[in-house]
């Protein structure tokens, strides 16, 4: 989805969920009167940001754009809120797309064989990412609970850091933003969504966009006000009077300049510690993943430097992920070489983990999809991602996760649950879910 017309036909009328699956409802009638039948391509997105976190899309609306680009399944992943889940599932149910819920957060290393690491968070040493996929409908209340105080103390720290970014836009002679009018108020936060960076930097840029349009003025005040190092791309993109991806073009030059000198480090309250995240992550049903980055180089959403992270010390990480609680590590096979992942594949292997793979879709530039796991080398991610769907779907129900310990399976392999759980994910009616118990009573995977 690049284009003006790809970009408008995902737009969703409301403001609410309801009203977005009555338009969704409507965009679909007329889509397959027309005779519109996708092209599956055998792929999958497990991990698509929202505009509960920061996206182009709502939830409904990144189901929908992920029907269109032929994928199989779509998982939500927002940060610190599973508030647009419910949306998500029931676009999926209207659609016949099988999706699953996540959210991703930043936790603390402090007290681990990780602390002072700089692991795999671009922003802060000693803290880390972590993704929680396959959330069951049975613990999203208590799950949501649990996020509200780290939500809170992000809004908190977003805040300061627009009063330390405010100094800077003054020192170059550039308007403020106001923290509840310019960066709140574009935010989900008031509907269970979090604030983050790029909130701060979308409203700097429509503020830019307001005062001095395209082009060249807009190139020479980012150039003289803010001493920006602009490539020729990126000048060329925000000269172009046409280009539908500009706002996001903009806050991607800021993010990879300006967040490093406004950003503030969480506090305590917002990063809680790993281990501990991971036991209540696990004990609700869901699946503690670790998010490998590895040395970056070439950002596929052009807003991150090349930087190294885990790779020099990797094999020492691997030791500690699954005596913090970790049960699987999540990739995403555009960021990494071939080698990086043929490494992690291989002590993944060793260790028991679990591999998920998405890619985390948070600029309109981006696609839903990912040819990458067409490849030979990857199409183990497409299984576990059925094996995620059939694992969330059964613990909504009350049924076995993958990694319950009283579970029928619990003395097979992991590579053997998840193809079992990936046949029956596979077999499931994405419009009517509830009836993969049967299908599971049928393998000897449900007890009565």
């Amino acid at each position: 989805m690049s284009g003006t017309n790809e970009i408008s036909e995902l737009r969703l009328e409301g403001k609410d969920a309801a009203a977005r699956l009555n338009s969704l409802k409507g965009k679909l009638n007329t889509r397959r009167a027309a005779g519109f039948v996708p092209e599956r391509r055998g792929e999958v997105n497990n991990h698509i940001h929202t505009c509960y976190s920061f996206s182009p899309y709502s939830p409904a609306e990144a189901v929908y754009g992920s029907w269109l680009a032929g994928l199989d399944a779509a998982g939500i992943i927002d940060h610190e809120s599973i508030s647009g889940c419910q949306e998500m599932e029931d676009a999926g149910r209207l659609i016949g797309l099988p999706t699953t819920c996540g959210c991703e957060l930043r936790v603390s290393a402090s007290g681990t064989k990780l602390e002072g690491r700089r692991i795999n968070n671009p922003d802060s040493p000693n803290l880390l990412y972590m993704v929680c996929h396959g959330i069951p409908s049975r613990s999203r209340s208590e799950f949501d609970a649990f996020l509200k105080p780290i939500r809170r103390a992000r809004a908190a720290r977003m805040e300061r850091q627009v009063a330390v970014l405010n100094e800077i836009l003054m020192d170059g002679g550039l308007m403020c933003l106001d923290f509840r009018a310019d960066v709140e108020s574009i935010s989900m936060s008031q509907r269970g969504g979090s604030i983050t960076e790029r909130h701060i930097l979308y409203a700097l840029a429509q503020k830019m966009l307001t005062r001095f349009g395209r082009g060249a003025p807009l190139i020479s005040a980012l150039r003289k006000s803010l001493s920006l190092e602009i490539s020729a791309l990126v000048e060329e993109r925000l000269s172009n009077e046409d280009n539908v991806h500009f706002l996001y073009d903009l806050l991607g030059l800021f993010k990879g300049s300006l967040v490093p000198i406004f950003y503030q480090e969480p506090s305590s309250e917002e990063c809680l510690p790993v281990a501990q995240v991971c036991e209540l992550v696990n004990n609700w049903g869901a699946i503690a993943c670790y998010p490998y980055l590895g040395d970056v180089g070439e950002s596929p959403t052009g807003d991150k430097r090349a930087e190294v992270f885990e790779d020099f010390w990797l094999d020492e990480l691997f030791e500690e992920l699954p005596r913090l609680g970790f049960k699987a590590l999540t990739y995403m096979p555009p960021r990494n070489s071939f080698a990086q992942l043929a490494r992690v594949r291989k002590l993944c292997r060793g260790k028991s983990l679990m591999e998920i793979s998405g890619v985390d879709i948070n600029s309109s530039r981006q696609s839903f999809r990912c040819p990458e796991l067409n490849r030979k080398d990857f199409r183990h991610l497409t299984d576990s991602a059925w094996a995620l769907i059939a694992h969330e779907r059964l613990s909504s129900y009350g049924g076995f996760g993958l990694f319950d310990l009283e579970s029928p399976l619990g003395d097979k392999a992991l590579d053997e649950r998840i193809g079992i759980y990936a046949g029956i994910g596979r077999r499931m009616d994405a419009k009517s879910p509830e009836g993969i118990v049967d299908i599971a009573r049928e393998e000897g995977l449900w007890t009565d």
